[in-house]
């Protein structure tokens, strides 16, 4: 299904912007020059932080590529539950000799200073997390020749992105590794999230605008299941984690595969919105009495995470993972893109070959 969006990238395998210093330059242009469609995540960076690393890129690839931002989230009136938050954590910065971040350290990201730049200095795609922007920010955007996403985990979701004037939507499966990408962080909806492959299907019903699948993918096979349900392209995040170009820890790399990390979890444990890791000490202990407040978690467990992954500790670290980890390959990040496009391609000739109902060939 041709598009804007997918006539971009020759492969339908877009690399998920994945924040914290994860989606370095060097990830994206690798999977940008194997015809995919790199990303860089502007979350947590200031907007000179992302500026320069767009240079960085560009100085890589000459291929498009998109760039991720967060939307500025509400006031949510948990001050107090974050103060009790802080007491259990205390524990925590004693053990690793450092002290809680300030949970007050900003809401919006740097969120306007973050679209001067992307208007200023246009880049091929951008997409946004928590929220749909306004449709005047999206007319801005088309005017300056950028094309946008944003990402949806509902049916509801969708509707209001394509409302809202977006090109494409990412249908968020429960599957993915990271923050769910939800617009409004309602505690009651915890656990009420819909799998990848009802999600695309529920949503391509409901919109017309392109749907890219996004949540456990590791492989060509998925690929092919996600575009039979139809989406016209899929977002990898976990796969491109143990890549040798991906900016996560080594300990991080290593747990993806590790049999002591036996299952993900959404936790608020980290950050005080769910997002999918691997469950570790830290969840285990921290999650049942994570509030719903973020970034102000986010703030407070900042040096902790940092803390512990300087001590080489994986039990205090946040773990992203998506459920599929196991099947993470420690490949270079063009060449993964290459064997999941082989893979596509053999299972687009299997499905084929399949007999038709009655026992004909296709």
């Amino acid at each position: 299904m041709s598009s804007p969006l997918t006539d971009l990238f020759p492969h339908p395998i877009v690399q998920a912007p994945m924040a914290g210093g994860v989606s370095l330059p060097q990830l994206a242009a690798a999977v940008s020059e194997a015809g995919g469609l790199g990303f860089l995540a502007a979350g947590y960076k200031t907007a000179d932080g992302m500026y320069q690393e767009i240079k960085q890129l560009r100085g890589l690839t000459n291929r498009p590529f998109g760039v991720n931002v967060c939307m500025p989230q509400p006031e949510h009136g948990e001050s107090g539950a974050v103060e009790v938050y802080a007491h259990q954590l205390a524990g925590e910065a004693s053990w690793y000799e450092t002290e809680l971040g300030d949970p007050d350290s900003g809401r919006d990201d740097g969120y306007d200073a973050k679209l001067a730049v992307l208007l200023d200095n246009p880049v091929p795609v951008v997409s946004f997390h928590f929220g749909v922007p306004s449709r005047e920010v999206f007319d801005t955007f088309r005017r300056a020749g950028t094309l946008t996403l944003v990402t949806a985990t509902t049916v509801e979701e969708a509707r209001a992105v394509e409302r809202a004037g977006a090109d494409a939507v990412i249908a968020q499966g429960v599957e993915a590794g990271g923050h769910q990408g939800t617009h409004r962080d309602l505690p009651e909806n915890d656990g009420s999230g819909i799998g990848l492959l009802s999600l695309v299907a529920q949503i391509r019903e409901a919109v017309r605008i392109p749907v890219v699948a996004a949540g456990g993918i590791m492989c060509g096979s998925q690929i092919a299941a996600v575009l039979a349900a139809g989406a016209s392209a899929a977002q990898l995040g976990t796969a491109f984690l143990a890549t040798p170009e991906s900016g996560a820890h080594a300990l991080h790399k290593q747990a993806l595969t590790n049999p002591l990390f036996a299952r993900t979890e959404l936790t608020r444990a980290f950050t005080g919105r769910p997002a999918r890791g691997l469950v570790n000490r830290f969840v285990r202990e921290h999650g049942p009495y994570a509030p719903a407040a973020y970034p102000e978690v986010h703030h407070l467990t900042s040096p902790l995470r940092k803390a512990a992954a300087k001590a080489g500790d994986a039990q205090g670290m946040a773990l992203w993972a998506g459920q599929g980890h196991r099947m993470a390959r420690e490949l270079p990040a063009g060449r993964l893109v290459e064997v999941l496009a082989a893979e596509l391609a053999e299972a687009g000739t299997a499905l084929s070959d399949l007999p038709l109902p009655g026992g004909d060939p296709r």
